[in-house]
């Protein structure tokens, strides 16, 4: 399994009246994991869009389990479970400083083509997954 993980407090702005992090800010969190782990194995989304390359989300799955409040400080992973062919499976959860899980989730990535139109994987990103496949 590919695996990064990053914390950071909720900010004021996050939250809603009653203190509680508004349910969109979430997919933030896992952008910021997901983008984050991208670095972490040496391709960052960077690179992948200077070789012709865009990843748009295609799908976002969550599952609220517990609310972020103003004053935590949450932990967001992101994992990558396989190699990607033409979309890219992130397995994603958001934890707050006590270890519970405010929200799981998982994020299908897809891959165009300077055309805007679907491509495979680019083969330097199935590399960097692969090579860091058994971390953790």
């Amino acid at each position: 399994m590919v695996y990064f993980e990053t914390s950071f407090p909720v900010r004021y702005y996050e939250t809603d009246q009653m203190g509680i992090v508004h349910h969109s800010n979430y997919i933030r969190y896992f952008e910021c994991a997901r983008n984050e782990l991208m670095k972490h194995i040496g391709y960052p989304i960077e690179r992948c869009e200077a070789e012709g390359v865009t990843i748009p989300i295609v799908k976002v799955a969550c599952r609220y389990k517990h609310p972020a409040k103003m004053g935590d400080v949450v932990t967001v992973s992101a994992s990558i479970e396989k190699s990607p062919l033409a979309k890219l499976s992130v397995q994603q959860v958001v934890r707050n400083q006590d270890g519970q899980v405010c929200v799981e989730g998982e994020v299908m990535l897809g891959f165009l083509g300077k055309s805007g139109r679907p491509v495979a994987c680019p083969e330097p990103l199935v590399k960097a997954i692969e090579q860091h496949l058994n971390d953790r």
